[in-house]
């Protein structure tokens, strides 16, 4: 597997197969594109005080939808985001999802755990987030909070889960 520079992104983007909406290649860095912070946000629900782990969790009866422009993070809470962006990937394409250096100095933590984009997806992108710092952490619709690195992977797949088509929280 080899991961996709500048160049190559813009040219499979160019080529239409791989789609990423809404998009500007300003976005694009050397090696990876910038993924942008949409308005929706899922709290956890604190009355809560164990969760048996097992393939049967739903995510909507353990938090709240929230709506809003900003929200503060507060430190130690987490909360789940979703991209603005749509990514379409082809079937030889995988991807990675990973913060951003200058707000993980600060002690923002996106996409914690399951960071792995599976090749075939067609879907927005749900993040992990949490505040490991010190202080309230402000975050904002639009902020380019975690950028996303693209590898080419031997073969193609498809990825066809419970998760594969999802355009919100």
């Amino acid at each position: 597997m080899s991961i996709l520079t500048k160049k190559e992104i813009l040219k499979e983007i160019k080529k239409g197969i791989l789609k990423i909406k809404p998009f500007s290649q300003e976005q694009v860095g050397p090696a990876s594109i910038d993924l942008t912070l949409d308005d929706k946000f899922r709290l956890y629900t604190k009355s809560i005080k164990k969760i048996q782990l097992d393939k049967k969790i739903e995510i909507s009866k353990i938090t709240r939808l929230v709506d809003g422009k900003s929200i503060v993070l507060k430190p130690r809470q987490a909360i789940l985001g979703i991209t603005i962006e749509k990514i379409t990937l082809p079937e030889n394409i995988c991807g990675w999802l990973t913060g951003r250096s200058s707000f993980a100095r600060i002690g923002l933590a996106v996409h914690t755990t399951a960071s792995f984009v599976q090749p075939g997806v067609s879907n927005k992108q749900v993040l992990e987030i949490s505040n490991i710092g010190p202080f309230n952490l402000v975050l904002h619709k639009g902020i380019r909070i975690c950028q996303l690195v693209l590898e080419r992977a031997e073969g193609k797949a498809r990825y066809e889960g419970k998760y594969s088509k999802q355009d919100n929280l």
